[in-house]
């Protein structure tokens, strides 16, 4: 697993995916770290699902938007994987997470959660996500939109 860069070049960072689901949320969080949209767009399968706010979930182009919403932040993210549990090409993973420093503005940033992951196995034996909800089983935010749930 590792990111390469070419400093040299306009090129994006490369994500390495893993053959071992245990390894995923490490694999992200290089991507994530790297700063790259594209970067981060590789560990997700074509036509992944991302709950960017409890109760609210995104795919396609949606799904590229809101992780760069994340993105922006500036901030590194901290993986602690606490469980995967594997069951043939799909593996459950639940992952303990933390965003936290000063942000762009100078204030400090800090969000954290206990995600609930599902990775797929694909044909060339490397996973990717299926459904990244980083937040897990937190409660929905009274105020969110209802129609904005399911795009």
């Amino acid at each position: 697993m590792s990111i390469e860069s070419n400093l040299g070049s306009h090129h994006a960072p490369t994500v390495s995916l893993t053959t071992d689901p245990k390894q995923h949320p490490a694999v992200f969080a290089e991507a994530f770290n790297s700063g790259s949209a594209d970067a981060v767009g590789r560990v997700y399968e074509h036509d992944a699902v991302f709950v960017p706010h409890p109760g609210r979930h995104v795919a396609g182009e949606h799904l590229a938007e809101a992780t760069a919403e994340f993105l922006r932040l500036g901030l590194p993210i901290t993986v602690h994987p606490r469980h995967t549990y594997v069951a043939d090409d799909i593996a459950l993973l639940i992952v303990d997470w933390v965003i936290d420093g000063p942000g762009l503005a100078g204030e400090q940033v800090h969000i954290e959660g206990t995600a609930t992951d599902v990775a797929r196995r694909g044909a060339d034996g490397l996973w990717r996500y299926i459904i990244d909800n980083p937040f897990g089983t937190a409660n929905v935010d009274a105020q969110s939109d209802p129609e904005s749930r399911d795009r």
